[in-house]
């Protein structure tokens, strides 16, 4: 058993991890966890700590002006993201306000937006 910010897996130690629409949730307390203001920062760290050097982390965020909505989830500038995560940026791609995909998006293409989706792709640490 574990948490999103206490993985039960050892450093570095998954080949894959994907976590697709949940970390700008944890920490808000509206799905019955506990409040902290740093929880998408926390579990963002968690996940990048149990991904192996040659392995890959997945991750799926709203994007946009960084903001907290009321009772819903946090929206993210990709460079939090990319910062927080502290690993290799192997992709970024990107779902405007308007519904259009753009592969291999530049990270500020998603500052202006109100409600975007981020898609990146991590090297483990030392890849």
């Amino acid at each position: 058993a574990g948490t999103l910010t206490a993985l039960p897996f050892a450093a570095q130690s998954l080949e894959s991890v994907s976590s697709l629409h949940v970390i700008e949730h944890v920490g808000l307390g509206r799905y019955g966890d506990p409040l902290d203001p740093s929880g998408s920062v926390r579990s963002l760290k968690e996940l990048a700590r149990v991904v192996r050097p040659e392995g890959r982390l997945y991750v799926s965020v709203p994007v946009g002006r960084e903001r907290v909505c009321f009772n819903a989830q946090r929206i993210f500038a990709p460079e939090t993201i990319v910062r927080e995560a502290s690993l290799a940026l192997r992709s970024f791609s990107l779902v405007d306000d308007a519904g259009r995909f753009h592969e291999s998006a530049a990270l500020a293409a998603a500052n202006d937006l109100d409600y975007g989706c981020g898609m990146f792709e991590f090297a483990g640490a030392g890849a």
